[in-house]
Order: structure tokens, then sequence, then C-alpha cells
């Protein structure tokens, strides 16, 4: 984290400060009470069903004041209903906002192993098995966004087919006043038959039916800059997954830790139509000393 200039020299400046310090403060809180952050559960996926009240709560302790769910390792929502999860988010003053589906059964990628202690679900419900009843538990919730995690795109064919999927999905999700996002990984922007399935997506998907969540991390180890995008498809983003990642992208680090330059991306959030912010740290050996790092980091940041 970078250190602040001391900046007070003389009584003269120190005098000034006086007059100046408590605007600048003022001004920080104002911005820090407008951009609630939100945390992706998935960040806790070791842990949080030993204890989901508790977790959460740690998690509202913090400071986080808004969610995004994600499969665990009990059925539903974290063992409970939609209304169930939806009524003890609220209770503890987090908001939900957002859960996280598949876009098509999971398949474990060629040469690939789960992570240590990591176990799936025997059916882990997805949009193009389980479309209507995503959307349905979706709306149960009061959520407003439906997020797809992922979709095959191993070639144009299943890009092709995850399309046509992610519209239909848009189109109940908009009959049930809930936007669709699709979440990125850095897979997205690597050539498949000589087309970048992330273009393909942007190209192929209507723009009011499917919109984006950027994971920040995943698409600077892809190479691709935020800004960039932002300016390309105005308004296309109001999510975003707050990730960083180390030089060498190899090891995902706490937000503020790595290479992600979250102070130009949060200056172009306008543009990018942002309106919701999630923290996620995908394994961390210590997922609460990761988030409350990365909440620290971010404030300081003044987002």
């Amino acid at each position: 984290m970078l250190n602040r200039r001391k900046f007070l020299i003389g009584s003269g400046a120190a005098a000034l400060s006086t007059l100046v310090i408590p605007k600048m403060a003022s001004a920080f809180f104002a911005r820090a009470a407008e951009h609630p952050i939100g945390l992706q559960l998935f960040t806790l996926f070791n842990t949080i069903d030993t204890d989901v009240k508790g977790q959460l709560k740690k998690v509202a302790d913090i400071g986080y004041k808004e969610v995004e769910s994600a499969f665990s390792k009990q059925q539903g929502y974290y063992g409970m209903t939609p209304k169930q999860f939806a009524a003890l988010c609220a209770d503890l003053g987090l908001s939900w906002k957002s859960h996280h589906v598949l876009g098509a059964p999971f398949v474990m990628p060629k040469g690939m192993k789960m992570p240590a202690g990591m176990t799936l679900p025997k059916h882990m419900l997805n949009l193009k098995e389980d479309m209507q009843t995503l959307v349905d538990q979706a709306a149960e919730g009061g959520i407003p966004y439906l997020v797809c995690a992922n979709i095959p795109a191993g070639t144009l064919d299943e890009i092709k087919s995850s399309v046509e999927i992610l519209n239909q999905t848009g189109e109940l999700c908009k009959k049930a006043k809930i936007q669709l996002c699709y979440h990125n990984h850095d897979m997205e922007f690597k050539d498949v038959e000589g087309k970048i399935p992330y273009n393909l997506l942007l190209e192929g998907c209507q723009a009011d039916l499917v919109k984006m969540e950027l994971d920040l991390a995943w698409a600077t180890k892809a190479g691709v800059d935020p800004v960039e995008l932002f300016k390309k498809h105005p308004g296309r983003f109001p999510l975003l997954h707050v990730k960083d990642i180390s030089k060498d992208f190899k090891t995902l680090e706490p937000v503020g830790e790595g290479v992600v330059d979250f102070k130009r991306i949060f200056a172009n959030v306008e543009t990018a139509g942002a309106k919701h912010y999630f923290v996620e740290h995908d394994m961390p050996a210590d997922a609460f000393a990761s988030i409350a790092t990365s909440y620290k980091n971010l404030r300081a940041m003044g987002i």
C-alpha cells in the first residue's frame, strides 16, 4: 500500500491544516458512504458452511454492506431457501445484491484437479438445464442481479450456444425485473478459432438483456485494460469483481497488494455504469485476514 506524503511543514502549514483536514475527511467519508463495498461469498467457500450466520456477521463487522452469493458445500443458498437467506442478510445489516450460477453443467478442465478440501454438490443448477428454476429463485430472494459465472468456451459452437442461453435467460430475468450479467475469467480473452470469446459475448448478447460483471484481476492477467473496455462499451458493466493479482500473474492477492490499478479503474466507474463492487479472493489462506486488508486498502484509496 502506498505511503502518504507528509505535507505539514512549519507552523503555517499546521495552522492551515486545521481548516483543510476536516474538509478533506468530510469529503472522504462522503465518498465512502456513496459507495458501499460488497463481498463475493465464494471468498469464504472453505469456512462459511460451518457457521453461516457467524461468518456473515464477521463480514458485516469489517464494514462490508453488500454481498454476492455463490454455490457452497450445502444445498440451496448456504443450506437455506432464497427467502431465508435474504432475511438473514437483512438481519445482519447486509444487502444481498447478486447470485452466481453456472451457464452449463460443470466439467473439470482436462489436466486440472479440484483444489484441496473443495467438494461440489451432486447436481449444481445451471442455466442450460435449470434456467427457469434459477430465475425463479433469484426472484424469490428479491435480488436485482443474477450472474452467469462461466460458460463452455472452448469452441465457436460452444460460445454460440452459450450466447443463445444467455439471451434466453436475459429474457426471463427481464420479466422478473432482474438484470442478468456475465462474469469473466481470463479464458474469454484467449483466441478461439481466430475469435476472442469476450468480444463475441459483447456482440452476440443483447446489451439490455445481458450486461457484464468485469473481474478486474482476470482481465488484467489477460492483458486487457478495463478502462478501455468501459470506453468501448459504456454502461455495460454494472458490477465489478474487485480482485487483485501478483506481478507475475500467478497468485491472487488481497486488494491493494497486487498490480491492478484500482484508482484509475474507479476513476472511470461512471463510464462503466458500475453500481456495485464485490471484493473477491479465490481460496485465500486466511479469508478474513484477506477481506479485512482489502476493505482497509480500498477505503484508504478513497473507494
